[in-house]
């Protein structure tokens, strides 16, 4: 009898140590993925506190902002547009994804704010596109012999009506423009009328995928990092939190 209830504590103390050791590991698996979000969230975070100060006040923060056509330093292209550099390459203000290129916060309601092009090139909007456009730039100015492409979106109001100038109607392909030129105006179309973004750029590099066309732009591994071809730093995993603004 006491050889069985011996056995038996036996039998509950390994369930017992196996259940421990279990919720340890919960407990450090949980611990582990807190501290990894909150070391990546916490600088988009901050950033997003600061998108949202410029969106109220932008009369307040001019030093805050970019200027469209401007060059920083010897940097191959020109700044896109005018605003607020919100968002940068590689940042993770949305779980599981990593931002593909920059925002450019104007500060001004849609269809007000100009988009230029930051480099010369052979601009495509295809016959669906309400809101973006894309440059094919033969000669990658930083790395002679590769393709690259500009991609140039949320010209739209929230409805889906177009802010891409009429120079520029859907099914254009290969119109050479210089740089400078006015491709259209910010706006706050998401794709889905129901769900408008903030007035705003995204502009983003994007890889030739070999057969003379883009890759897709919604994977972060088919964008370069724009910070050499701007003279800024927008490397999110480079960056210290500081104000992106020409001469830093």
């Amino acid at each position: 009898m006491k050889g069985a209830k011996s056995r038996m504590n036996k039998v509950i103390m390994r369930c017992m140590s196996k259940r421990v050791l279990l919720a340890v590991l919960i407990i450090g698996a949980l611990l582990g993925m807190g501290y990894y979000l909150y070391r990546s969230l916490r600088p988009s975070v901050a950033l997003s506190a600061r998108v949202l100060e410029w969106l109220r006040y932008p009369k307040d923060h001019p030093d805050w902002a970019v200027r469209a056509g401007t060059r920083c330093g010897d940097a191959p292209f020109l700044i896109p547009s005018d605003g607020f550099i919100g968002y940068r390459w590689d940042d993770s203000f949305r779980f599981g994804r990593r931002h593909q290129g920059i925002d450019i916060f104007g500060g001004t309601g849609a269809g007000v704010t100009p988009v230029v092009a930051a480099y010369p090139g052979y601009l495509t909007r295809l016959p669906d596109w309400k809101f973006s456009v894309v440059v094919h730039v033969p000669e990658d100015p930083l790395r002679p012999g590769r393709q690259i492409w500009l991609y140039y979106t949320h010209m739209a109001d929230s409805s889906g009506t177009s802010y891409i100038t009429p120079d520029f109607p859907p099914g254009t392909t290969e119109q050479y423009i210089e740089a400078g030129t006015l491709l259209g105006y910010q706006g706050n179309y998401s794709g889905d009328s129901y769900n408008p973004v903030g007035v705003h750029l995204h502009f983003s590099i994007v890889l030739d995928d070999g057969n003379g066309s883009f890759r897709n732009e919604l994977d972060i591994q088919n964008t370069l990092d724009p910070s050499p071809y701007l003279g800024l730093p927008l490397n999110a995993r480079e960056s210290d939190g500081e104000m992106i603004a020409c001469g830093q």
